[in-house]
């Protein structure tokens, strides 16, 4: 076992298959509308994660916001793995290590908002570019929950083995030191 595995293990008791890990992280950029504010959007992503974001489409058409069907409106990047550790970590050190503990919801998943991309370390300011403020969306999983997305033979978790919120914050707050403020 790696050491990220012996810490999860340690937080989901005896048993490696109830020790809980990041699975995704998903970093968003809401614009609503397509053009010049989504082309600097997709260059803060790049710069903050490294990857080349992909653009997210409206599937609702809004006469009074100018937003039809298939029209792109924000950019995301996902990470995986360690990858997405590492931005979790940088993330957190945004916000100080704390999360409001309305952030989490039933999954175990939690949410939160960094206000300013030039927060995040070795990030200056672009007159450029201007002020971007991301969504953080944070997956978290214990080993099998592939069963449930996988193509051939799906199957459903049980409810003992899906990750409940206190769950959750116990996770972050053991492994990763996170103050989680209620």
């Amino acid at each position: 076992m790696t050491g990220a595995e012996t810490e999860g293990a340690k937080a989901g008791g005896d048993s490696p298959m109830r020790a809980i890990h990041i699975e995704k992280v998903v970093v968003s950029i809401g614009v609503g509308e397509a053009g010049e504010r989504l082309v600097k959007a997709k260059q803060v992503l790049k710069m903050v994660t490294g990857r080349t974001p992909v653009e997210t489409k409206s599937k609702t058409t809004n006469k009074d916001l100018g937003i039809r069907v298939g029209m792109p409106i924000g950019v995301k990047v996902t990470l995986r793995k360690k990858d997405a550790e590492e931005f979790f970590k940088a993330a957190m050190w945004v916000r100080q290590n704390r999360i409001a503990g309305y952030s989490f919801d039933q999954e175990g998943n939690c949410s939160f908002g960094v206000a300013d991309y030039t927060d995040f370390p070795n990030q200056k300011y672009d007159p450029e570019i201007g002020i971007f403020g991301m969504s953080v969306c944070v997956s978290l999983a214990r080993p099998g929950k592939r069963i449930q997305s996988r193509r051939r033979a799906p199957r459903r978790i049980p409810v003992t083995h899906r990750i409940t919120r206190e769950e959750a914050k116990a996770f972050l707050r053991d492994v990763h030191g996170i103050e989680v403020v209620e």
